[in-house]
């Protein structure tokens, strides 16, 4: 890695404050190849990083921080933040057990003012402290850096359409657009406008120009007119000023000599109170790194890998992930009926539609990050007779709960609900995990839930999905299965029934979806009985009745909540039967499990095989003299 001297003597933005201006491109150079080369050796998220790198520097170099508040929306552009506050040393530790966070965390640092990870909630973020510190009487101001793509989500209109009213909010909103690029003229002239937009003579001439020309409306008029003529040469409407911003840029935001003048202006603006400011820059995903800048798809969030190098195809083909399953099923079911269509809020490559979009462009519908649109979206179409596929990960479902419940359930409208990342998704950790679907879906009527434990399982089950006439949902993990080959055709597994997959005696254990493999190796050491529930909702409570009265006690194994998940399910379902059998529920603990390696954090929660058998023998050495659980090495 080339020399990082001046980033070296940064340990807090103080000490950025402290440089001359015209070292701070070349500490730009320095920072962008620290958040390469950690980066390589974790993995992560590199493309976004690398382009806020020199928005990461102006902010702190111009902002009061930590007094003056930046809240980051999403979070997975903050690494050059992280750097630049006093974390530089803990990056080998990105995403690990124990490391440091790939997103803004409250309790990680000062500088982090909110935690974040989904889309869209910086605007009301930073609002609400621009108003807090307005009732406390503090004299902070609050900016919120939200990408292009977390504008597409209503809330962060909603939020802009509340901020406009509030005229003496200290808020800066910054939209970095990283979708395209600013050639040199453009550049050079959005630079001047910028600044000129940003600064003491403009602001003071069009507050003198509305009161002198505002008694002659056609001379006002032609002023107002001027004025949006000259912003409309870098923004055909002024969209942004009907929310009641002032509207500024667009600018080049790797151009230091353009931000951080601009930014200094606003920050003046800020203090005289001038009401809200929307300041528009534009970056470049990757920026400087020139595989990355060529492909930032590809190194949004790659893996381990060499920075001279690239990335590499592994020589031998990983096993096939569930996304890839449920995005090979998704095209043959639309090839055999006319009526699929496929729905994605902006999740596209990692919802594994991307061969969809290609062989079926008409019928494809990415809505952007509107997870409550998608949900309606789709509700709508199924009002039509088509038969709607809404692919979406299980923790941004809940952002769309209520259009869930009384656009789709209470309609009982056919929609499948394909939920990506069901259960612990490691490194991305608490923000992302799909723990609660389980626990969210089965309360709702008309809601079906299927649980794969499988490849094979995963294609079968979303076919079973599709021929139902009311909205079902299937959950799978990220990741790769054990390896079961799905099978070529379209068929389905019967609805709402599972299977008995070993037989035992004295002990039955209950699995849903994946941990099905576990426990059937935790059951041989047991010799217990183990069925595949396969289905959440409904329970196949004849199958679980049988079982329950030839065995002494049951167990139920989730890769989820375990507070109303399917153990739950099973708690009641034999308490509605009047049947009194001791239960375990094995699960997810209601606590918030942090990023990690996803096998280390199963076994930490005890749901790993070693994890299983050692947790029924301790549960039922009494009633059933099982000799005392083995003693468990820590996990590291």
């Amino acid at each position: 890695m080339a020399s990082t001297q001046l980033l070296d003597s940064i340990n807090d933005p103080s000490e950025l404050r402290r440089l001359p201006r015209a070292q701070l491109n070349a500490l730009a150079e320095e920072l962008r190849e620290c958040v390469l080369h950690n980066v390589a050796k974790t993995g992560g998220h590199l493309s976004s990083n690398l382009g806020t790198v020199e928005l990461s520097i102006a902010l702190h170099y111009v902002f009061n921080t930590p007094h003056d508040r930046l809240v980051w929306d999403v979070g997975h552009q903050t690494y050059p933040h992280k750097i630049l506050t006093g974390r530089r040393e803990r990056m080998p530790t990105l995403r690990q057990l124990g490391g440091m966070s790939g997103f803004p965390r409250r309790d990680e640092s000062e500088y982090d003012t909110f935690g974040t990870a989904h889309s869209s909630t910086s605007i009301s973020a930073a609002l609400g402290m621009a108003l807090a510190a307005r009732q406390k009487g503090e004299d902070r101001k609050a900016v919120a850096i939200i990408g292009d793509g977390a504008m597409t989500a209503g809330m962060a209109f909603e939020a802009l359409n509340n901020a406009g009213v509030e005229r003496d909010a200290r808020l800066l909103v910054i939209l970095n657009d990283n979708d395209m690029s600013i050639s040199p003229p453009v550049g050079a002239l959005n630079r001047y406008l910028a600044q000129l937009m940003s600064g003491h003579f403009y602001a003071a001439a069009k507050s003198v120009g509305k009161t002198v020309l505002g008694p002659v409306p056609p001379l006002f008029e032609l002023a107002r007119r001027i004025e949006q003529g000259a912003k409309g040469m870098v923004l055909p409407a002024t969209l942004f000023e009907k929310f009641g911003f002032n509207y500024i840029g667009p600018i080049d935001g790797h151009d230091l000599d353009a931000l951080i003048p601009t930014l200094e202006n606003i920050r003046e603006l800020m203090a005289q109170q001038s009401g809200p400011q929307f300041l528009h820059v534009v970056t470049r995903k990757g920026q400087g790194y020139k595989l990355a800048e060529a492909d930032p798809i590809a190194y949004h969030g790659p893996g381990k890998f060499d920075p001279a190098v690239g990335l590499v195809k592994p020589a031998t083909p990983p096993r096939q992930t569930f996304t890839q399953v449920f995005g090979r099923w998704l095209c043959d079911m639309a090839e055999q009926d006319q009526r699929l269509v496929g729905i994605t809020p902006a999740m596209r490559e990692g919802s594994g539609m991307v061969e969809f979009h290609q062989r079926f462009p008409k019928r494809y519908y990415d809505v952007g990050i509107a997870e409550q649109h998608a949900v309606t979206f789709a509700a709508g179409l199924a009002c039509e007779g088509l038969k709607p596929v809404v692919a979406i990960y299980s923790t941004f479902l809940q952002r769309a709960y209520d259009q869930l419940i009384h656009d789709v359930a209470i309609q009982k409208l056919p929609v499948v609900l394909a939920l990506d990342r069901a259960g612990l998704v490691g490194a991305d950790g608490a923000t992302h995990a799909g723990n609660y679907d389980i626990a969210y879906l089965r309360c709702i009527p008309n809601v079906s839930l299927a649980c794969p434990a499988d490849e094979r399982e995963c294609r079968q089950l979303l076919s079973t999905a599709f021929a139902q006439d009311h909205p079902v949902a299937v959950r799978y993990p990220r990741g790769a299965g054990v390896g079961v080959e799905p099978l070529k055709d379209l068929s389905a597994l019967p609805f709402g029934k599972g299977e008995l997959r070993r037989q035992g005696q004295r002990i039955a254990i209950l699995a849903f979806g994946t941990l099905l493999y576990p426990a059937l190796q935790a059951a041989e050491r047991l010799d217990a009985t183990v069925v595949n529930m396969r289905w959440a909702k409904p329970l196949d409570t004849e199958l679980l009745l049988q079982v329950a009265a030839a065995h002494e006690v049951l167990v139920t194994v989730e890769e989820g909540a375990i507070m109303g998940g399917a153990g739950s399910a099973v708690a009641e379902a034999l308490a509605a039967a009047g049947v009194l059998r001791p239960l375990l529920q094995l699960g997810l603990p209601d606590e918030f499990i942090e990023h990690g390696d996803p096998a280390r954090l199963l076994a930490l929660q005890g749901l790993d095989a070693a994890g299983i058998e050692a947790s029924v023998r301790r549960r039922f050495a009494a009633e059933l003299g099982l000799p005392a659980a083995p003693a468990l090495k820590a996990v590291a």
